[in-house]
């Protein structure tokens, strides 16, 4: 090939480069940046998301994709590096990611409670029981069928607890997993609703998710108020240094914005049913 020849051939493939780089940066130039928020299904199956995150998307220019687990699979994707940010409730598990590095901090967000629903026959006789625990012993003695998540999500830490303040080795309850009373179903927060509903067993729910889905569920709520309900949600950011993919910056800017006084405004205004069902209370530092 003569020296022209490839003179002529480098400049062409110089040329079409250039075109290139400049065609890809023009395609993607208004292209919204991709943030991956791993939440609760709860979270999600509450419809809350649905009604705040337009704004983020709108504020940064971004497309939040939503990976709606359990919190105990939501902190093992932010260990993996595969969620910029984490939306999640079971406090101790959230400090414990924090403080093993792979989140940068952890504000509050919101909080609303857990409630235990079940047939409205309530063959174990728990309707308006006070305590949580008392409720729960009451079904474990009639052998009543319990529906539980199984899934290491927030709901499914916060039932362990309640057994074990009930005084039973959760240990013991587990080793009968799917016996004739206790089915854990390893699943969401609205599959397991629907199975409670089609088994006629009770289970333990956050009242937004319930508010958002009785209507299609034979169940009603039937313990409700006791202060071990309680039901705290949290932000936390991944920390970038863990794994360079993350968007660390996207998702502190998800943590400003939640945490603002705007969408702790919008947090407080959502209702469903004429029922607010979050509360927001950060303790995010100005």
């Amino acid at each position: 090939m003569k020296k022209n020849q490839m003179i002529a051939i480098a400049i062409a493939a110089i040329v079409i480069l250039a075109a290139f780089s400049t065609w890809y940066l023009i395609a993607n130039k208004d292209k919204p940046v991709s943030v991956i928020l791993a939440t609760t299904t709860s979270t999600q199956d509450s419809g809350l998301l649905d009604y705040i995150l337009p704004d983020f998307n709108s504020k940064y220019d971004a497309d939040v994709k939503v990976i709606a687990v359990g919190t105990g699979q939501a902190l093992e994707l932010g260990r993996n590096g595969d969620a910029d940010v984490l939306f999640v409730h079971s406090p101790a598990k959230e400090i414990d990611f924090v403080d093993q590095g792979y989140g940068l901090y952890r504000w509050k967000v919101m909080y609303n409670q857990f409630v235990i629903v079940g047939p409205a026959s309530d063959p174990a006789g728990i309707n308006g029981t006070a305590l949580a625990k008392d409720a729960l012993g009451m079904i474990y003695n009639t052998g009543s069928k319990f529906c539980s998540r199984g899934d290491q999500s927030g709901t499914h830490t916060a039932e362990q607890k309640l057994w074990t303040s009930a005084g039973y080795n959760y240990t013991g309850i587990t080793m009968q997993s799917n016996s004739s009373w206790y089915l854990s179903l390893g699943q969401g927060m609205g599959d397991t609703l629907l199975t409670a509903s089609e088994k006629q067993a009770y289970t333990i729910v956050d009242e937004a998710t319930w508010f958002n889905l009785e209507s299609g569920l034979d169940l009603v709520i039937l313990v409700k108020g006791d202060a071990v309900l309680f039901n705290q949600y949290g932000v936390i950011p991944v920390n970038g240094t863990m794994h360079p993919a993350i968007n660390e910056e996207m998702g502190v800017n998800f943590a400003n914005w939640v945490t603002s006084p705007e969408t702790q405004a919008m947090i407080a205004n959502y209702t469903l049913k004429g029922n607010q069902v979050f509360t927001p209370n950060t303790d995010r530092k100005p």
